[in-house]
């Protein structure tokens, strides 16, 4: 299974946490957020990243979600990227989420990644009411 660390903004991380939680009715194996606050230190969260890369990686990967390409999430993010064994996502959101939750069992981790990605982009649709 393709662990999933989601490295974000404030709280942001946990919040898509619980909504995937509420979807799936249930918490999900191998699945574990950092969150990044303006007074924390990179280098320390740098290492507790890395912890939590060994909590959810079984030997089959795993997948960092973050919220925003250049933010500091992003690049502790990629401080941890090795090919084919870590790779990163930035934008991540619900959609996103559920699809690399649906994925990550049975497929590699280029796949998965792929699905990260068409996953985030479906789910951005607009909406039209009628009258």
């Amino acid at each position: 299974m393709i662990g999933i660390l989601l490295i974000t903004h404030g709280t942001l991380g946990e919040s898509l946490i619980q909504c995937a939680c509420h979807v799936v009715n249930r918490r999900p194996a191998r699945l574990a957020q950092l969150g990044v606050a303006a007074q924390d230190d990179p280098h320390e969260l740098l290492q507790e990243a890395q912890r939590l890369l060994t909590v959810v990686d079984d030997g089959h990967g795993v997948l960092v979600l973050t919220d925003i390409f250049g933010a500091t999430p992003s690049n502790i993010a990629m401080k941890l990227l090795q090919p084919g064994k870590v790779e990163g996502v930035a934008g991540v959101n619900v959609p996103m989420l559920l699809r690399v939750l649906t994925y990550r069992e049975k497929h590699d981790i280029d796949t998965v990644v792929h699905k990260a990605i068409t996953g985030g982009c479906d789910g951005v649709l607009h909406i039209k009411g009628s009258i």
